[in-house]
């Protein structure tokens, strides 16, 4: 039978014992036991780290029996006194002292675990997945939701110091077009009729503009079925905020302060603001993507004026079809981009949709892939546009250059990993804006949304809304961090007439209108202040700031590739009589 804790009431964590001459009581989980026969080693763990335990011959000889029996993850509790140690370990907090236990409490008895609790580890993910209530026990997770927790406790304390009120939202609303799937519930009361999860608290945080409460925010639950990927969750978390009588820039600068403060606290990191700006178009000139990674070169550089009149059939065509002819510099590449590597460069840009890659590599001399096709002074005068010199390599691509700039957008990524030239430690920020308003749908041979159907243009496109739909820009932003989008935000239309034609403009009919916004359209003839706001991804910016490799490693019980929990095996079957009660029936597939 277990011990009780009758008696004994923790004063300190493990990872505060630092000063000796006192007496303390801690508990945790066994990390660790060195039994050296008349000397006995505990390694106690908390969540704030560990400290020694230490039972000797001095020891009362029932406690040095328990002490004995104990293995690993036991639940313990140890009163003693705190002691300097013979031999410090100046590598941990507590390792220059040790408690000397004068009370020991076997609280509760583990099983031997499915894997090893330690720091490092290469168990399988899965196998840590299903039994992530273990893996949530190692140091490196712990830290990482404690600094996710620090992350959220600076977020309200600076919002509520700039005036923004914590608002909660429905966590059941109506189904809405916001771009991905929703979660849906159904009603036992309206049976045929559904609730859906929010993909964000976008019409509701409008409404409590247009309702006076003109600073929200909230740290709300955001859910998308979706297909998954490192960086995406079915369910996450998003720093959810929303401002009346400001503009664009009032925005970008509350969120700027928050990036500043949030750092400094957290990681003690210093980012120098105003944040650097670009704009949707120069970014995708610029690094061929609309979240690029600014900490490296490697910069895309149009050539097409200067291959133009050469005698070689992919540029000539790329020209002739209003393509361009762009390069990347991959300086002192060439050492390392042997021929062997840069095909499967190649292979990687036709996977991405362009034809191939060209290449200059200037090892000893320059070694140019289209060599039989240039003309004296043509490889030099290349070479000086894209200022490259010995030890560097030149890729170049001539398509449409939506795929050119896409396709070495890609490639600068891979070939910063290759050279490992990406600083860890440096976090550059950035605004993208004047988003573009509409995108092309090439299959449907039409221009969709896109942003939410509230987004505001800019005041100078509303002339051709109708006519140029793709030189529309938006009043809408995104805040890139290290090649990551953090958040999209943008201005919302206010005025009712525009937002009719907006609908108009996305296809909708008056039904349509009524059906899925009617309540927010009707709610604007009763007058809104102008009002923007921003939502910020809570997970993306911790596993950021943790220098962790996916969204699971940030959150506590995550969803895997296919959105189930491995741990508690959801989603799972219910029986048919709660499907009746909701008024549903399941139809199988076929090859089930």
């Amino acid at each position: 039978m277990a011990d009780t804790m009758k008696g004994l009431k923790r004063t300190h964590y493990c990872g505060e014992v630092t000063e000796a001459g006192q007496e303390v009581v801690v508990g945790g989980f066994v990390d660790r036991i060195r039994d050296k026969g008349g000397v006995i080693f505990i390694v106690l763990r908390d969540r704030t780290g560990v400290v020694q335990l230490l039972f000797n011959e001095t020891t009362d000889k029932e406690i040095f029996e328990k002490a004995s029996s104990c293995r690993s993850e036991y639940v313990i509790m140890a009163k003693g006194e705190v002691r300097e140690r013979e031999s410090k370990n100046d590598k941990l907090k507590t390792g220059n002292v040790e408690i000397f236990v004068t009370d020991l409490r076997i609280l509760a008895k583990a099983q031997t675990t499915p894997f090893e609790i330690v720091s490092d580890t290469n168990v399988n993910e899965e196998l840590r997945l299903k039994y992530r209530y273990l893996d949530l026990r190692r140091a490196p997770l712990q830290e990482n939701i404690i600094k996710r927790h620090q992350i959220a406790k600076v977020t309200r304390e600076y919002f509520y110091e700039n005036g923004f009120l914590e608002i909660e939202t429905p966590m059941m609303m109506k189904s809405t077009p916001e771009g991905a799937r929703d979660y849906l519930i159904p009603s036992r009361v309206h049976q045929g009729k559904f609730y859906a999860l929010p993909q964000s608290p976008q019409i509701y945080k409008q409404l409590l503009m247009i309702a006076g409460y003109d600073r929200y925010i909230q740290l709300a639950r955001c859910f998308r079925d979706e297909d998954l990927r490192a960086d995406r969750q079915p369910e996450f978390t998003q720093i959810d905020l929303e401002m009346s009588f400001v503009d664009a820039e009032d925005i970008q600068s509350c969120v700027e302060g928050f990036v500043q403060r949030v750092f400094k606290e957290v990681m003690g990191v210093d980012i120098p603001v105003p944040l650097p700006r670009l704009t949707f178009a120069d970014a995708m000139s610029r690094y061929g993507s609309d979240k690029p990674d600014t900490r490296f070169g490697f910069e895309i550089q149009d050539i097409t004026d200067t291959v133009k009149d050469i005698d070689f059939v992919v540029f000539k065509n790329a020209v002739a079809e209003g393509g361009s002819v762009r390069a990347i510099n991959v300086k002192n590449g060439a050492a390392t981009y042997t021929r062997k590597e840069i095909d499967k460069l190649v292979d990687h840009a036709k996977g991405i949709g362009a034809k191939g890659l060209a290449y200059i590599r200037w090892a000893d001399e320059p070694n140019c892939s289209f060599k039989k096709f240039l003309a004296e002074g043509d490889l030099e005068k290349i070479c000086a546009a894209v200022d490259a010199n010995e030890g560097d390599l030149v890729l170049i691509c001539a398509d449409k250059t939506k795929t050119v700039l896409s396709t070495l957008g890609a490639i600068r990524l891979i070939c910063a990993k290759k050279l490992d030239i990406i600083p860890e430690d440096q976090y550059n920020f950035l605004w993208i804006t004047e988003m573009p308003f509409f995108e092309y749908d090439e299959e449907a041979g039409t221009w969709v949304a896109a942003h939410h159907p509230f987004t505001m243009p800019m005041e100078e496109c509303l002339d051709y809304l109708d006519t140029d739909p793709a030189n529309v820009r938006a009043k809408a932003w995104d805040l890139v961090l290290n090649g990551t989008e953090l958040s999209s935000g943008s201005m919302r239309i206010t005025d009712f007439e525009l937002q009719q034609k907006m609908f108009e403009a996305l296809g909708m009919t008056d039904e349509e209108i009524q059906a899925k916004f009617g309540f927010l359209v009707d709610a604007y003839r009763y007058a809104a202040p102008p009002h923007g706001g921003m939502g910020i991804g809570l997970d993306r910016l911790a596993m950021i700031m943790c220098k962790a490799d996916s969204l699971r490693d940030v959150t506590a019980f995550p969803k895997v590739q296919n959105a189930s929990e491995l741990m508690s095996e959801c989603p799972s079957e219910v029986d048919d009589e709660s499907l009746a009660v909701l008024g549903i029936s399941v139809n199988k597939k076929e090859d089930e």
